[in-house]
C-alpha cells in the first residue's frame, strides 16, 4: 500500500512576519496572533494545541489539547495527573507546545516547563464544567486499558447515579498545568517556501532575545 504525496502542494501568501511589527515580549505577539486567528473564519477551535512529551520510556509523543488560559506567565491546559501525559510530565517537566492555525497560514512552536497550577484554580475550573465533563473526569482512568466501550458507558451510569442531585469534587488527580515558556517560535507561511521564522528565547536577565531562523 502506498500513495505519494508528491504533488501537494500549496504556495503560502496570506500575511508576513516583520522585525519592525512585532511585539518585544512574545506573549504580547502570541496573543495579537490569537488574536487575529480568532477573527478570521475558517477554524472552529483556535486554542487545539498539540503538547509533546518524552515518556517514561523514553519515546517523544504528541497530543491535541485544548488550551484553556494564557497569562504572562504561561500556557494553561487541563489533564488526568495519573494518565499518560501526566507521568512523562513529572518524569521530565520539559514539553513542548505547538499551534497550528492553517486559516492564517501560522504556527507557533513554544519549549517550556510544565508544573502543576495552585489546587484552587483547578478547583475553579472544574466547578465552572459541565456535569458531563465533570463527570467525564472523575469516571476515567486516562490511558488505562478497558475491556469495552460499555464497560466504560456503565461506569458513566452507575456514576451518575451515585452523583444524582450532588455537586462533584475535583478529584485529587485531575488538574492544571501551567507551561512557563522559555522560546517561542513564530512561523508565517511564505511563498516559495521561505517562511518567516522569528524566535524569542528566555535570557538569564529574563529578557528576550529575538532572532530569525532560515526557513
Amino acid at each position: 500500500m502506498q500513495k505519494d504525496l508528491s504533488n501537494y502542494r500549496k504556495s503560502y501568501e496570506k500575511s508576513e512576519l516583520a522585525e519592525n511589527s512585532i511585539k518585544e515580549n512574545p506573549l504580547e505577539q502570541f496573543q495579537k496572533w490569537f488574536y487575529e486567528v480568532e477573527a478570521t473564519d475558517g477554524l472552529e477551535e483556535v486554542n487545539a494545541m498539540t503538547v509533546s512529551t518524552i515518556g517514561v520510556d523514553g519515546f517523544p509523543k504528541n497530543r491535541v489539547v485544548l488550551m484553556k488560559k494564557y497569562t504572562h506567565e504561561g500556557f494553561i491546559f487541563y489533564t488526568n495527573y495519573e494518565s499518560e501525559k501526566g507521568k512523562a510530565i513529572e518524569n521530565n517537566p520539559s514539553v513542548c507546545l505547538s499551534f497550528f492555525w492553517p486559516n492564517l497560514e501560522r504556527q507557533v512552536i513554544i519549549k517550556g516547563k510544565a508544573e502543576k497550577i495552585a489546587e484552587n484554580l483547578s478547583d475553579g475550573y472544574f466547578e465552572s464544567r459541565p456535569m458531563g465533563s465533570q463527570l467525564g473526569a472523575i469516571v476515567s482512568d486516562q490511558s488505562s486499558i478497558i475491556t469495552s466501550r460499555e464497560a466504560l458507558e456503565k461506569k458513566l451510569h452507575d456514576l451518575e447515579k451515585a452523583y444524582e442531585g450532588k455537586q462533584p469534587e475535583r478529584p485529587s488527580y485531575w488538574g492544571g498545568y501551567l507551561v512557563r515558556p522559555v522560546s517561542l517560535e513564530f512561523w508565517q507561511g511564505r511563498p516559495n517556501r521561505l517562511h518567516d521564522r522569528i524566535r524569542y528565547t528566555l535570557q538569564e536577565d529574563f529578557n528576550w532575545k529575538i532572532e530569525r531562523l532560515q526557513p
